[in-house]
């Protein structure tokens, strides 16, 4: 797989933004569920040092986030 977003082409670069953009949502989904119940874990057993666990948890999207602004902005830069 080619790393260097200049020698890619546009199909392949729309492709891998639209890819990472169902993987961001898809996993923006499960944490959205998995915070709800360390929430709820943590309410119920008033155990409220369990919440740290979700802001080191999206640390995990920061990569997936980057790559997406980079393919959005080499796309810009071809259409224009």
């Amino acid at each position: 797989m080619k790393n260097n977003l200049s020698e890619q082409s546009l199909e392949s670069l729309i492709k891998q933004k639209n890819l990472l953009k169902g993987a961001a949502i898809g996993y923006g989904i499960i944490l959205l569920v998995a915070f709800c119940f360390i929430l709820y874990v943590a309410v119920k057993k008033k155990n409220f040092a369990l919440l740290a666990v979700f802001p080191a948890s999206m640390i995990i999207l920061l990569p997936i986030l980057m790559r997406f602004g980079q393919l959005d902005k080499e796309i810009k830069l071809r259409k224009s």
